[in-house]
């Protein structure tokens, strides 16, 4: 499971990482990735009404964040991460979402290294 201090809370946090940062889409999911400056690698996950009922978001929402466990400490420190969950998402498999997360996020880290 994803730490607690790993993970995004607040909207204002939230805002910044998709606004400042790098963008990078894939069929199920849009990976936003913000290079922050400090020590820590964070993520966050938003999963809208538009992905399903109450049930199902939770359900992609958990999924999101048992892969994104295996993925922050390989992260660059000082990123931020979040993961926008689009409607097909919640249809997709584990292996697909683990698929769309790391082509998403390996595609998004090499722009913002540029």
């Amino acid at each position: 499971m994803l730490p607690a201090d790993a993970r995004l809370r607040s909207s204002t946090d939230f805002r910044s990482v998709m606004r400042s940062g790098i963008r990078s889409g894939r069929r199920t999911l849009v990976v936003h990735v913000a290079l922050t400056g400090d020590a820590r690698r964070m993520a966050g996950f938003a999963v809208s009404k538009a992905v399903g009922g109450a049930v199902v978001r939770n359900r992609v929402k958990r999924r999101l964040r048992a892969i994104m466990s295996a993925r922050v400490p390989g992260l660059p420190e000082g990123t931020a991460v979040v993961i926008r969950a689009l409607p097909p998402a919640a249809d997709a498999s584990f292996t697909d979402l683990a698929s769309d997360v790391d082509g998403a996020l390996r595609h998004a880290l090499a722009k913002a290294a540029r």
